[in-house]
Formats: C-alpha cells, sequence, structure tokens
C-alpha cells in the first residue's frame, strides 16, 4: 500500500465515521474494489485511532467537565445524595448515561463483531445495509425542534441507543446516523442527541481498537510512513466531517443523508449481481 492510498483511506475512514454514511461499509467497498486482504486494510485500527483523536478535540470542553463532576462525586454525593447529584447534575447525569449506553454496545461487540465482518463483509450485504441506513435517517426528516435535554433522558433510552450502537458493528449500519436516528426517535432534543452520539462512540471506538490490537498480528509489511499518513489524514477528515454533522443535526436536515445512501447502496448490490 503507498502513501496516496493510505491517505485517501484514512480520508475515507474520517469523512465516514462521523458523516452518517457507514465507515465500515465504505472501508469493506473500497477493499474489494482496491483487492486489498484484511491484512492490508488492518491497518484500520490506526484510523480509528485518528478519528478518536477528531472526537476528543471537539468535545473537549464537555469531556472536561465529565470528569471534573466524577472527580466530585464524593463530595456532591456527600452532600445531596448520589440520586439526586445524577438526576439534577448534567455533567454526571451525561456520564451516567454514556455508561448505560456502553454496556449494549460493549456486548454485541465482544461477542458478535467477528461474526458480523465475516456474515456481511461482501458488497451485495453491506449495500443492503446501506439501503437500510438511509430509510432510518429518512424516519428523522419530521422531528421538530426542541425536545428532551440530558437530565430528561432516561437510562432506559441510553440502553437503546447503545444497542443501536451495537448493531453497527455491520458494516453498512451507520453508527453515527443509526444512534442520532434513535435518539431523536426517542424523543431527545436535536443538539443533545447529536452530541450524546458522539461521546458515547469514544468508549466504543476506544474498545474496538484495543479489541483489534489484542487480535491482529500487525505484520502487514505497510511502511510506517502510510500508516501515519493514514491516521493523520483520518483525524483532520473526521474533526471537519464532525464539526459539520454536528451544524447538520441541529438544522434538522440528517434525513438529507438518505439518499446518497440508497444510491451507493443500490450501486454496489448492482455491481455485485454483475
Amino acid at each position: 500500500m503507498n502513501y496516496l492510498l493510505a491517505a485517501f483511506l484514512g480520508a475515507v475512514q474520517g469523512l465516514t465515521e462521523f458523516l452518517p454514511v457507514s465507515s465500515s461499509g465504505h472501508l469493506v467497498l473500497f477493499q474489494n474494489l482496491f483487492g486489498l486482504n484484511q491484512n492490508e486494510l488492518f491497518f484500520d485500527i490506526c484510523l480509528h485511532a485518528g478519528t478518536l483523536v477528531a472526537v476528543v478535540v471537539v468535545f473537549a470542553r464537555p469531556i472536561g467537565r465529565i470528569f471534573k463532576a466524577l472527580g466530585r462525586l464524593p463530595e456532591t454525593a456527600g452532600t445531596s445524595g448520589i440520586g439526586f447529584a445524577l438526576n439534577n447534575n448534567e455533567d454526571l447525569r451525561l456520564a451516567w448515561l454514556i455508561f448505560w449506553a456502553s454496556l449494549p454496545t460493549a456486548i454485541m461487540g465482544l461477542f458478535f463483531s467477528k461474526t458480523a465482518e465475516t456474515l456481511f463483509s461482501s458488497s451485495l450485504l453491506v449495500g443492503l445495509m446501506l439501503i437500510v441506513t438511509g430509510g432510518v435517517l429518512w424516519l428523522t426528516r419530521k422531528r421538530r425542534s426542541g425536545g428532551k435535554q440530558i437530565l430528561q433522558v432516561t437510562v432506559s433510552d441510553a440502553l437503546l441507543v447503545g444497542l443501536v450502537q451495537g448493531l453497527a458493528i455491520v458494516p453498512g449500519i451507520s453508527r453515527s446516523g443509526s444512534t442520532i436516528a434513535a435518539a431523536l426517535l426517542l424523543g431527545m432534543d436535536r443538539r443533545v442527541a447529536g452530541r450524546f452520539s458522539f461521546l458515547i462512540c469514544l468508549p466504543a471506538i476506544v474498545g474496538a481498537t484495543l479489541l483489534g490490537v489484542k487480535d491482529a498480528s500487525i505484520a502487514t509489511g505497510m511502511p510506517a510512513g502510510a500508516v501515519v499518513a493514514g491516521s493523520l489524514t483520518a483525524a483532520v477528515a473526521g474533526y471537519l466531517a464532525l464539526v459539520f454533522l454536528l451544524r447538520v443535526v441541529d438544522s434538522g436536515r440528517l434525513y438529507r443523508f438518505a439518499p446518497y445512501c440508497w444510491l451507493v447502496g443500490i450501486a454496489a448490490v448492482g455491481i455485485s449481481l454483475i
């Protein structure tokens, strides 16, 4: 793999990781297009690390507030009780909801990710899942502004969004698109839905990266410079895509990505059947 291809795949990963069009689905399609094998594409671990940096940079302030609130939890709980704190402190409530949303994601990732990648790594099935993603995005077009703020989001809401995030292990199902759509359909405010979706992806990306490193034999023969080029491109592209998508979600236009998913999905299905 040369530097240009590595940077291109990094850009694909960075853009599609956050735009609601399925990064795993696009990587499978490009894997088949370029004739790459799984070992050559395994530097996807490093690309995920690049997108993780993008999330941390964009959400540095809320992440900092969460850790600060957690650090003060013993004092806060001692004063007013932990139940009161979780129901009245937005940062603690957000940390609590992220924890619950991460549980179903972690369970599905641990037990079903390899099966999903094996069963759904063909262009045909990726295309079908992209069509499904487009349908889910289209359902959000009638969601009005307003809705649940973070203190009004329940644990069951968080579990359902986390379950949907877990389903995104299937290539072609967009993690960001499906989780934001689920949050909106559960009645969350647009701004809350977008930010909650990306904050719960932090544990998911970290977990997926650690599992990949644990299971990997990273003897791909790729030049270190190509890995760096891909990772940096993923970080920059991911940052730009994340900032852009947050604005799209805030404006209520998430559904406009549906035609793209349908188009790519239909094309993938058509090509695979030729």
